[in-house]
């Protein structure tokens, strides 16, 4: 199920592109309640994945992906009907824009081999801003695709 007219990869983006819009909410609770805090990529990968149950049907946590230089790890979500991988990433002291970007070229090249797999769509949520560049960072993830079409939201954008 996805919004009328709307083809999923672009939704996936404009959810992941408002994401801050969530957990700011939920950081301002109402009635003196508990605020939730997004306090690492955990707590971003709940969120994220209850924003996707939300929207699609069928959304897969922690699927195992083909070994990659030796090393197998996990997806944070498979859509199969949409053939989408979704991955979200959590900025924080020793993981800023060029450790993100390493991970995320590390991830294109193991979804590359899943057959399975059409688009990554990577979230990047980056709270304190630590990629500096964020649009050259998109942009440069979106370009290293082979077979896969890659949509990179870092979010909330820096300067």
């Amino acid at each position: 199920m996805t919004s009328a007219g709307t083809p999923p990869v672009d939704l996936i983006a404009a959810l992941c592109r408002r994401f801050p819009l969530l957990v700011e909410r939920l950081g301002k609770r109402q009635r003196k309640r508990a605020a939730f805090v997004a306090r690492d990529e955990y707590d971003v990968q709940d969120l994220m994945h209850g924003v996707l149950q939300l929207h699609f049907d069928g959304v897969r946590p922690e699927e195992w992906t083909p070994s990659y230089a030796g090393n197998s790890s996990r997806v944070d979500f498979y859509l199969p009907r949409e053939r989408v991988v979704v991955e979200a990433k959590m900025t924080r002291p020793g993981l800023g824009q060029k450790e993100i970007v390493n991970q995320l070229l590390i991830d294109v090249a193991r979804y590359a081999q899943r057959q399975s797999v059409d688009t990554l769509v990577c979230l990047v949520y980056d709270p304190e801003r630590r990629c500096e560049n964020s649009a050259t960072l998109e942009n440069d993830i979106e370009s290293s695709a082979s077979r896969l079409r890659i949509r990179v939201v870092v979010c909330p954008r820096g300067f």
